[in-house]
């Protein structure tokens, strides 16, 4: 006898940070919810192979450079042992408490969990094909995909060695290479980047856009540049990879720069991160009516609901910023317009961070977008060679600006480069969503000393009444 077909009021196909907020959120509303994914737990890349192993690994190198540092201050130690079982294990040890607490929080919550891939049948059925090989049947009468996305490959290079990493294999810190090339200057690469050259490898960076780290303005990414260049061994721009092949247990690289020179390098492992695509493929989606642009990205409306009247699209899927944070509230944008509330997702700030070393965070209207636009906009930077906390942390090399209307004040955007940039842009996002002005912000106390006061002395800057930095009147 056939096995009967289930069913469920929403079906989540993704269990990322995109998809496992839309199931908790429409579970809490009283919704019959199936969440499925590969995974034991959910999660998604970001608990399993991103943000949370990445930012724990971070912290570790973190310290080390702390230690290295402190002999400025008076304090020496020794150089510090790497030992790589005890720290895959503390890292591990951490992806296992979070993931298996969303384990217990998709229990507590009655959500039918399957683990397994998902593809549709139709606009109302899903063929879940479970680890085991068991095929399960699944109706709904809405749902929520989101599939998020996987590592770009190097153009026209086939080059397949162990040597040759995504951040994935990466991150299980298998060896401490003596030598790396990373490829891509974007989040994930100077992320990476500056773990293992912080537990020694010799670190060379290749980016094939005019700087590092597209998308942020060129004065965050100068600052950030003075203590990267000290990390890494070279930093390439403008240059690409146009050969790769496995040499005497190595990689010999060719490298291509903007005048057309190649060199060969050799590097004992390469690591590829040069973005990601959405992974729509596999999904049953030509058994609906969704459409998928030229890109893979998934077509859907400010509702976040595709062209099919019973699904809707969150996350990495959708396209615009990749980012876990912007999924998570998508996820539950879309969970709030599927009970028919109709809001549409139109966030005016998605915060950015990089987490390194300074961290580097900005939100809203960046000083680039506006001079592209021909946008009138006033900018006010205050230095933190001009803070008491800085100066306390031995960290003056940091700034904060803001983007603002000329006039009103109001403030359109923000940034921050600095030690907890990624801490302190919440409150440059919190003053965009609410069309905070330069006034709100800089009569709102601040506690001393701390970091968060470079936002006040910076709406200060624009009023003109800057307490620690003088500028004549105007």
């Amino acid at each position: 006898m056939p096995e009967k077909m289930k069913e469920t009021q929403l079906a989540v196909i993704g269990a990322g940070p995109g998809g496992y907020p839309a199931a908790f959120l429409a579970a809490d509303k009283g919704m019959r919810v199936a969440l499925i994914d590969s995974e034991t737990n959910p999660g998604g890349v970001c608990l399993y192979r991103g943000c949370i192993p990445t930012k724990t690994l971070l912290h570790v190198t973190q310290v080390i450079r702390e230690s290295e540092k402190a002999e400025a201050w008076g304090v020496t130690y020794n150089k510090p042992g790497i030992d790589l079982d005890r720290l895959r294990a503390w890292k591990n040890s951490v992806i296992q408490k979070m993931t298996g607490g969303l384990g217990q929080l998709t229990k507590q919550r009655r959500i039918d969990y399957f683990r397994g891939h998902a593809r549709f049948s139709d606009a109302h059925t899903l063929e879940i094909r479970e680890l085991d090989g068991n095929v399960k049947h699944l109706s709904f009468e809405k749902a929520v995909l989101s599939p998020g996305s996987m590592p770009v490959n190097l153009p026209n290079i086939t080059a397949d060695s162990p040597r040759i990493m995504h951040s994935a294999e990466a991150m299980e810190l298998a060896t401490i290479p003596e030598s790396l090339l990373v490829v891509g200057g974007g989040y994930i690469g100077l992320e990476m980047g500056t773990i293992y050259a912080s537990l020694g490898s010799k670190v060379d960076i290749i980016e094939m856009m005019p700087d590092i780290l597209p998308g942020a303005d060129p004065d965050l990414v100068r600052t950030y540049k003075m203590t990267a260049r000290k990390l890494f061994s070279n930093i390439m721009t403008n240059s690409t990879v146009t050969g790769m092949e496995e040499a005497d247990g190595k990689m010999r690289v060719t490298l291509k720069n903007h005048e057309g020179h190649s060199a060969s390098r050799i590097y004992e492992k390469v690591l590829l991160s040069l973005g990601r695509r959405p992974n729509t493929a596999d999904l049953g989606l030509e058994n609906t009516s969704v459409e998928i642009d030229s890109r893979g990205f998934i077509r859907t409306d400010a509702y976040l609901r595709t062209s099919e009247a019973s699904i809707w699209a969150v996350g990495d899927a959708v396209g615009g910023a990749m980012l876990a944070h912007k999924a998570t509230h998508e996820g539950k944008a879309a969970v709030e317009n599927i009970m028919g509330n109709r809001i549409p997702f139109e966030p005016k700030a998605t915060p950015a961070v990089l987490f390194t070393d300074p961290e580097v965070s900005w939100c809203g209207l960046t000083e680039s977008a506006a001079a592209e636009t021909g946008r009138d906009v006033k900018i006010v930077k205050f230095p933190w060679g001009a803070s008491g906390r800085a100066a306390s942390l031995g960290r003056m090399d940091g700034v904060t600006k803001f983007i603002l209307e000329p006039g009103n004040g109001r403030i359109l955007g923000m940034a921050v480069v600095g030690p907890g940039a990624g801490e302190l842009i919440s409150e440059g996002a919190l003053a965009v969503e609410l069309g905070a002005k330069a006034e709100d912000v800089a009569k709102t106390i601040h506690p001393h000393p701390t970091l968060s006061e470079t936002l006040m002395e910076a709406a200060e800057l624009f009023l003109g009444t800057c307490t620690h930095l003088y500028r004549p009147r105007q």
